[in-house]
């Protein structure tokens, strides 16, 4: 196997744990979303009631950050799939050119 085809392999297995990375923050970010619904119980501290809003503007902020590096994440999964399987057919092609020319 050429050093293509190690990367590839390489490429492959990374891809699915990448693809699989969301699941382990789903609870937390969950529990993080939930929370930021929440921020009522902070009555009994008046003083920090007025910073209530900015506070769940930021989680909520932090939240949707997440949200989308959970979808770059993926994507990137997707682009590490897509490049592990051409280089998989480039190491073929070229392991079939090198055959052809020492046949030939």
């Amino acid at each position: 196997m050429g050093d293509l085809g190690k990367d590839s392999e390489s490429i492959a297995k990374a891809a699915p744990r990448l693809r699989n990375a969301p699941q382990h923050i789903a609870k937390p970010l969950h529990a993080f979303k939930t929370a930021s619904h929440d921020l009522s119980a902070l009555g009994a501290l008046g003083s920090l009631m007025g910073a209530t809003d900015d506070v769940r503007e930021g989680m909520e902020t932090l939240a949707e950050v997440a949200s989308d590096l959970v979808d770059e994440w993926h994507g990137e999964a997707k682009l590490m799939t897509d490049l592990s399987e051409a280089f998989d057919i480039l190491d073929a092609l070229l392991e079939a050119a090198a055959r052809g020319k020492n046949q030939g």
